[in-house]
């Protein structure tokens, strides 16, 4: 009898096990799309290594657009009450113009050169969601459009898109378009969930760059114990991967582009990101036979460079 019940506990243990990780639900940020943007003219130019570039400026849109906010809380409730996580963007949005400042800095100091990260690869870095949602709509005297589309954050994949028009009424803005959403969130909800169910069996995905300093003593085609530094990369590259999948697409003794990188969701009980994942591959060069000195230059949450033969 005791045997029984022992047993009965532990399946229901487990089963309840399995349904909260089934259940599990990931992180999302909602943002206004580009085309809203633009559209409402809240843009800003900024300097990306010596090339102008128009991008949104999310701070004004949220500080000046009536409207934004209130939709942007009502479909958070709805995502909410299907058991995403909301990551505020607002607040990030924020401090993001001192951080662009702070970015716009020389990575090496004999080079001189670096990488610049767009203000949207910024933000999603600082808030760390999985899903980007971005939403864009449209008010007529007769109508309403609506469009919200959401992205993976480290490959910026669209996995999910959901469209609808409804007559205008007299319900304010926010309130219709609630409306609208409700009749598309079934659909949507499947097609982000399938997308993550998809992620937590094969990994998230990720690209990698190698590049090679120009005064560097060492290049990809370097050899160690016989065989060269960039089958070593591989190597490593396939024992700390999920299913030893990832595709080299292009390569040189110089320069070499990992992508379709699949690295783990979690790692010691931590959410894994590509500095984390390219961290490890950094600290295994820096041990024997190796000893190489490298920089990790990141590009948004899914793209990272490894710059080989100094800081």
């Amino acid at each position: 009898m005791r045997v029984f019940i022992s047993l009965s506990f532990m399946l229901g243990f487990l089963s309840l096990s399995l349904f909260a990780q089934q259940a599990k639900k990931p992180t999302i940020m909602i943002l206004p799309s580009d085309n809203w943007c633009s559209a409402r003219y809240f843009t800003k130019t900024y300097d990306n290594q010596g090339s102008k570039v128009v991008s949104a400026d999310y701070r004004r849109a949220f500080l000046e657009d009536s409207e934004l906010n209130p939709v942007i809380s009502k479909i958070g409730e709805l995502l909410t009450e299907q058991g995403y996580s909301l990551k505020d963007a607002e607040q990030a949005a924020k401090s993001l113009d001192t951080e662009m400042a702070e970015n716009d800095v020389t990575f090496s100091s004999t080079s001189h050169a670096g990488l610049a990260m767009s203000p949207l690869d910024m933000l999603k870095q600082r808030v760390k969601s999985d899903i980007l949602i971005q939403i864009n709509w449209n008010v007529t005297r007769e109508a309403i459009t609506f469009t919200m589309e959401a992205f993976d954050t480290y490959t910026d994949k669209r996995i999910a898109t959901a469209t609808g028009t409804k007559e205008r009424n007299k319900d304010i803005v926010p309130v219709q378009i609630e409306s609208i959403i409700k009749g598309h969130i079934k659909k949507f909800d499947e097609q982000m969930d399938g997308f993550y169910q998809e992620m937590q069996a094969n990994g998230r995905e990720i690209a990698l760059n190698l590049q090679v300093w120009d005064n560097s003593d060492v290049n990809l085609e370097t050899e160690y114990n016989g065989d060269e530094l960039l089958w070593h990369i591989q190597e490593w590259l396939s024992e700390n991967t999920v299913n030893s999948q990832f595709n080299l697409s292009d390569a040189t003794e110089n320069f070499a582009r990992f992508e379709q990188v699949r690295i783990p969701l979690v790692q010691r009980g931590m959410a894994l990101d590509a500095r984390g994942f390219v961290r490890g591959l950094q600290k295994h060069l820096q041990k024997a036979p190796y000893n190489i000195t490298s920089k990790i230059v990141m590009q948004g949450l899914g793209k990272a460079t490894l710059i080989i033969g100094e800081k």
